[in-house]
């Protein structure tokens, strides 16, 4: 049961950004909760943070693409 922490599982690129969308999910959440007085408004919020947060990282990351198309 041990190995099973030990060998890291491959995953592919898709996998990988599959795996931010639970995490910026989270992260949202997190921060909406701990700014907003009233908890009915944290769903929509944290929805809203989310998208932003995710559609940020998708423009640094076509960015950095792009610039290291540029340069390279």
């Amino acid at each position: 049961m041990l190995l099973w922490f030990i060998t890291p599982v491959p995953l592919t690129g898709w996998q990988q950004l599959g795996l931010l969308l639970p995490l910026c999910l989270a992260v949202s959440i997190v921060y909406k909760t701990t700014k907003l007085e009233n908890l009915r408004e944290v769903p929509l919020a944290a929805i809203v943070t989310w998208i932003t947060i995710v559609v940020g990282m998708f423009a640094v990351g076509v960015g950095l693409y792009l610039l290291h198309r540029l340069v390279a």
